[in-house]
């Protein structure tokens, strides 16, 4: 549980991460404030017909947080516990992580209040149709350019595209990235998130003098991003996955889990749970195991103030977006962990959907082993900015990202002449 100390609204912890970096920037009054708050955002109320006859109303929104640098960018949730606040920050965090690996993209993000797995997928296409029917006045190549998160997939991005490009009069399959191969979807998008974080605990390896070849690493949360991390963590650095979860608990081995084996157990049952010669570990548990490398890949708000000073890992990963408070940052500085904050760690999506947004600009597409060495590039030039930033300021390595990607929006908007 949070402590009173804590206040856990996404927004304002965005807010205050922002502030603290303004402050080291020494930003005029004006401009700090102008970046502290979304520049639009659309509220948009969604009837669809359920397959029953009846029609439910849906709420989604999407927020345009800064397109100084650019087109805005940034996925679309469908989640039971959506809100606003949880939007705004996920879409101030994405224009920090375009501007960290220096993408020429501001933030977006977007959002529906529901519970995809309790839709068909006829009633999942036409809620997906409806949002774009919606938000479709305020997105385009030039403008915004939506893509999946969290329950959206490639078939919901292809509804989205092919509504998108209906309501237009031609094909514009650029508008959404995130998408299916066979409708201009880039090679190497599927495990982005993931390939980038890896790259960037390499680095970090490097920088820290350790060897992560049979590291023990757990795992929460094991969607895409979390699934990959086993899979990409184990070919490409040798790790040893010995804990992964997913929302219904998890599972801990001490002589490690086989991805596939863990990924058939996950599809056969609909969870990590229950797989064999394993004991059962919470997701709060999985958190404080006595472990080298740490990749938090689930939701917001996990690693807090009350829980950071049991944390024993060496190295934080951080594949989901937000799962450290501020509150929980000092404390793990304080105590030797090396966070890889999330808006660079899970950079490799954006990264890898601007690709798609540039070989659908000029319809030619990469092989898989092109967009893996651009990626490789861009993660590992990120990183090292980010650290040479926490060596030059003496802070930790999120405030550092913060002064990496808020100093390149802030040149923009000055350049711009917004303030």
């Amino acid at each position: 549980m949070a402590t009173d100390k804590e206040h856990l609204n996404p927004f304002e912890i965005a807010q205050r991460q922002l502030d603290e970096a303004a402050k080291v920037l020494e930003l005029d009054p004006a401009l700090h404030e102008l970046l502290r708050w979304p520049i639009r955002e659309l509220h948009v109320t969604l009837p669809v017909k359920m397959d029953d006859g009846t029609t439910r109303i849906f709420h989604g929104f999407r927020v345009q947080y800064n397109d100084a640098r650019g087109p805005t960018k940034g996925g679309i949730r469908y989640h039971p516990a959506e809100t606003i606040d949880t939007v705004r920050a996920l879409a101030a965090w994405m224009t920090w992580k375009c501007a960290v690996v220096d993408i020429p993209l501001g933030g977006a993000k977007g959002g529906v209040i529901c519970n995809p797995k309790e839709l068909s997928v006829g009633e999942l296409e036409r809620l997906s149709r409806a949002y774009i029917r919606q938000v479709g006045r305020i997105i385009g190549l030039e403008k915004d350019v939506p893509a999946p998160d969290v329950y959206t997939t490639p078939q919901i991005m292809a509804w989205m595209a092919d509504e998108y490009s209906f309501l237009k009069g031609y094909n514009e399959f650029g508008v959404i990235t995130g998408k299916p191969l066979a409708l201009g979807g880039s090679a190497g998008r599927g495990d982005a998130t993931a390939r980038g974080g890896i790259y960037c605990l390499r680095e970090a390896a490097k920088v820290l003098g350790l060897d992560l070849r049979g590291a023990t690493t757990a795992i929460q949360g094991y969607g895409n991003a979390g699934s990959f991390a086993h899979k990409l963590g184990t070919e490409l650095l040798g790790l040893k996955v010995v804990a992964v979860s997913d929302s219904r608990g998890g599972i801990y081995s001490p002589t490690g889990l086989e991805y596939a084996q863990v990924m058939a157990h996950k599809e056969e049952t609909g969870s990590v749970i229950g797989f064999p010669g394993t004991r059962p570990v919470s997701n709060e548990e999985l958190l404080e195991l006595d472990i080298t490398v740490l990749v938090p890949s689930a939701l917001e708000n996990v690693i807090i103030e009350a829980n950071a000073g049991r944390i024993r890992a060496k190295l934080s990963a951080e594949l989901a977006n937000g799962p450290t408070t501020p509150e929980a940052d000092k404390i793990l500085h304080a105590n030797g962990v090396y966070v890889i904050p999330d808006f660079l760690c899970n950079a490799g999506g954006v990264t890898v959907s601007y690709f798609e947004m540039v070989q659908n600009a000029y319809d030619y597409y990469w092989d898989e082993e092109m967009v893996h060495a651009r990626l490789d590039k861009k993660m590992t030039a990120a990183f090292h900015a980010v650290h040479a930033a926490a060596q030059t300021h003496n802070v930790h390595n999120r405030l550092a990202a913060y002064l990496v990607a808020v100093n390149r929006v802030a040149q923009a908007v000055r350049l711009r002449g917004w303030a």
